[in-house]
C-alpha cells in the first residue's frame, strides 16, 4: 500500500498553470450577479487602451511639429547669423569665405533684410524683405524647391519673388508687378522720405509654413543693397552647417573666421525660447495625459478588489482543496493582466494607425464636421505633422504595463492572505 503511494502522481502547483488561467479568465466572464464587476473591467480596459492611443498620438504630433518647425525655420533662417558689429557687414565676401573654410559649414549666404509695406490694389500689408544673389536663393532649398515655373530665370535686378499666400492676399500671380514702400527712404531737405518703387513678380514659393508663405519677399542682393541705401555692405551673413544640433561646439570656429569686427549668433540664441515653449507644452500634455492611464489603473485596482470580496467562498475553498496562496494570488494577477496587457495592446494599435493615417483623419474630419482643423495660420504648418519616436512608443507602453502590475498587486495580495475558515464561516 505505501509502495502504491509512494508511486502515484503528486498534484503539482507549478506556476502559472493551466488551472489558474482557467480561473482568473472564468472569473473575468460576468454572469449576471457579477455584472457590475464585469462593467468596471471592462471600463478599465477601455480607459487604458485610450490613454495609450491618446499619449502615443500626441507625442507624434508634438514630435512631428517640433521636426517640421525646426527644419523649416532653420532651414529659412539658418544655423548662424553673422552680423557687423557696428551695424551692416562690410567685406562681407572676404567674411564668407572665412567661414566657408571651417570643418561642417555647408552655405554662407550674404543678406540684406528690412521691413517694408506692400501697396497693391488697394490692400496694405507689412512684409520682410530678404535680398541674396540668384545662386544663393537656389542654395536655399526649402523655398528653390518649393518655386513656381521659371521663377529664378526671371529673377533679376527689377524682379522679386513671393509667398503663395501673400499672393493670395494680395491677388497677384507672376507677370504682375506691387508696389513696395520702404519707411527710410531718400534724405532731403525736408526729411526723409519713404521710398517707393514697382516690382514684377518674378514667381512663387511655397514653404508651407504660413508665416514665411504669408510675410517674406525675395529680392536679387544688388537691389537691395540700392533699395535699402547699405551702399557695399549687407545685414549679415547666414550660415548653413552639417548639423545642427552642435552649433554650441562650432560657435568658437566660426566667431574666429567670422573676426574681430563680427559678432556670430547661433539659432539656439534667436529660437531657444520658441523651442522651449514647444518641449514644455509636449511634456506637460504627456503629464496630464499619463493620468488617463492612472485612472484605468485605479479602476483595476477597484474591479478586482470587488472581484475578490464576491469570489472570497471560492478562494476558501480552493485554499481548502490544496491551492496555496501563492497559486491564488496568480489567478487574481493574471486576471488584472489581462485587462492590462489586452487594454495596452489595442491602445498601441489604435495609436499607431491614427498616427500613420493623421493627414486622412483630419481631412476626413474636416469634411464631415466642416470646421478647419488645425489650420495654418495659428500652427503655422500647412498639414498635421505626426512623427513616432520608437523609444517613446516602447516608453508608453512599458509604463501602462507597469502601472498595470502594480495596480493587481495589492487586490491579489488580499486574496492570498484571505483566511478560510473565516471566508466560510458565515456561508
Amino acid at each position: 500500500m505505501n509502495k502504491v503511494l509512494q508511486d502515484s502522481p503528486r498534484p503539482t502547483n507549478r506556476p502559472f498553470a493551466p488551472f489558474e488561467w482557467m480561473l482568473a479568465l472564468r472569473y473575468l466572464r460576468a454572469k449576471r450577479a457579477e455584472s457590475f464587476i464585469s462593467v468596471i473591467s471592462v471600463i478599465s480596459l477601455v480607459g487604458i487602451a485610450l490613454g495609450v492611443a491618446t499619449l502615443i498620438i500626441v507625442m507624434a504630433v508634438m514630435n512631428g511639429f517640433r521636426h517640421d518647425l525646426l527644419s523649416r525655420i532653420l532651414g529659412f533662417d539658418g544655423h548662424f547669423a553673422v552680423y557687423g558689429v557696428g551695424g551692416g557687414l562690410e567685406g562681407y565676401d572676404a567674411v564668407a569665405a572665412r567661414v566657408r573654410q571651417v570643418p561642417g559649414v555647408l552655405h554662407v549666404t550674404p543678406l540684406v533684410r528690412g521691413m517694408v509695406v506692400v501697396n497693391t490694389n488697394g490692400i496694405t500689408t507689412g512684409v520682410e524683405v530678404r535680398g541674396m544673389r540668384k545662386a544663393d536663393l537656389e542654395a536655399l532649398t526649402v523655398v528653390s524647391k518649393s518655386l513656381s515655373r521659371g521663377a529664378l530665370g526671371a529673377y533679376e535686378s527689377d524682379s522679386i519673388v513671393i509667398g503663395v499666400r501673400l499672393a493670395e492676399k494680395l491677388g497677384v500671380v507672376p507677370g504682375m508687378s506691387i508696389t513696395l514702400i520702404a519707411p527710410k527712404g531718400d534724405i532731403t531737405p525736408f526729411g526723409t522720405t519713404p521710398r517707393i518703387k514697382r516690382y514684377m513678380i518674378a514667381g512663387l514659393f511655397n514653404v508651407g509654413m504660413s508665416i514665411y508663405d504669408s510675410s517674406y519677399v525675395f529680392m536679387p542682393l544688388d537691389e537691395a543693397q540700392l533699395y535699402f541705401n547699405m551702399g557695399d555692405s549687407v545685414t549679415n551673413l547666414e550660415v548653413m552647417t552639417a548639423n545642427p544640433d552642435q552649433v554650441d561646439d562650432m560657435l568658437g570656429p566660426i566667431s574666429r573666421a567670422a573676426g574681430p569686427a563680427a559678432r556670430v549668433l547661433s539659432w539656439h540664441d534667436t529660437q531657444s525660447t520658441f523651442f522651449g515653449a514647444v518641449e514644455v507644452e509636449r511634456n506637460v500634455m504627456a503629464l496630464i495625459l499619463m493620468l488617463i492611464i492612472v485612472v484605468a489603473a485605479l479602476n483595476i485596482v477597484s474591479g478586482l478588489y470587488m472581484l475578490v470580496k464576491d469570489k472570497s467562498a471560492d478562494i476558501a475553498i480552493l485554499r481548502t482543496m490544496g491551492a496555496t496562496r501563492g497559486a491564488i494570488m496568480r489567478i487574481f494577477l493574471i486576471a488584472g493582466l489581462s485587462i492590462g496587457v489586452t487594454g495596452t495592446f489595442i491602445g498601441f494599435l489604435l495609436g499607431v494607425l491614427f498616427c500613420e493615417n493623421i493627414e486622412a483623419v483630419r481631412q476626413a474630419l474636416i469634411w464631415l464636421t466642416g470646421a478647419n482643423l488645425f489650420p495654418a495660420e495659428i500652427y503655422f504648418l500647412s498639414h498635421m505633422p505626426a512623427e513616432m519616436d520608437p523609444g517613446e512608443v516602447i516608453g508608453v507602453v512599458v509604463m501602462s504595463l507597469t502601472l498595470t502590475f502594480l495596480a493587481t498587486l495589492y487586490p491579489s495580495w488580499r486574496a492570498a492572505r484571505l483566511d478560510p475558515v473565516e471566508a466560510l464561516r458565515y456561508e
